[in-house]
């Protein structure tokens, strides 16, 4: 795809020297996107969190939160508090940094790459203030360039839904094929049946009342009102 921009959009568990460093080497037509976690350190005088706070604003966005549900504590995972949606107002700072290697790599040269952060304001009483540092190997020449970044990164928790449905709803962690190659066709067929329960889903919340031509076709219309009539009706 020698015309299409192809950008890897990742959360903080992908905040490590090595991927930026590999993109570097490799020369690769793929850019990063990661949500930085570490607090790094910078061939500046600030580290990367301060370098970034100390910049000055570019622009105001807002940026819709999600709603989450409660989450108990896990052996690895901290207990997480219910979350109600909003919509938080943040200022958008951006500015160039370069980022050292850490102490296991200090044959490498720091990378270069763009912070942009973004900062809710006036958090509401008692929650948390939406704060985060995205680092990308984009280069960011304009303040649409940021904003362009804050809006990419929205986009991955719709793709945290899809992995979601693919998980619970196609159940594909249960798939026990034998070979890469019948894993491989399987895993591309649930793809997109999990993309269209997504597309059904978010439909149906948004415009309950949409007639069934729009996503199915006359003979799948036909096979699921016979499948409804098989089977057994609820009781009271």
């Amino acid at each position: 795809m020698p015309h299409t921009r192809l950008i890897n959009v990742l959360d903080r568990e992908a905040d490590f020297f090595e991927l930026f460093d590999d993109q570097r080497c490799n020369c690769s037509k793929v850019d990063l996107l990661v949500r930085a976690q570490h607090n790094r350190s910078t061939t500046g005088e600030h580290t990367l969190f301060e370098t970034a706070r100390q910049s000055p604003i570019q622009a105001q966005a807002n940026v819709k939160v999600p709603r989450q549900s409660a989450r108990p504590k896990k052996s690895k995972q901290k207990a997480r508090p219910k979350r109600t949606a909003r919509t938080a107002k943040a200022s958008v700072r951006y500015v160039q940094i370069e980022l050292n290697p850490p102490s296991y790599m200090k044959d490498k040269e720091p990378i270069s790459v763009w912070v942009v952060h973004v900062c809710e304001d006036k958090p509401p009483a008692g929650t948390e203030a939406l704060e985060w540092f995205l680092l990308t190997t984009l280069e960011i020449k304009t303040v649409d360039d940021a904003l362009d970044c804050v809006k990419w990164y929205c986009l991955r928790w719709r793709i945290e839904d899809w992995h979601r449905v693919l998980k619970t709803g196609c159940r594909i962690e249960d798939i026990a094929h034998k070979t890469a190659d019948r894993l491989r066709r399987a895993i591309a067929i649930n793809l997109v049946i999990a993309w269209r329960i997504m597309l059904m889903t978010l439909m149906g919340r948004e415009v309950p009342a949409l007639p069934a031509e729009v996503l199915f076709s006359d003979l799948e219309i036909e096979v699921l009102n016979a499948y409804a009539k098989k089977r057994p009706q609820p009781t009271r």
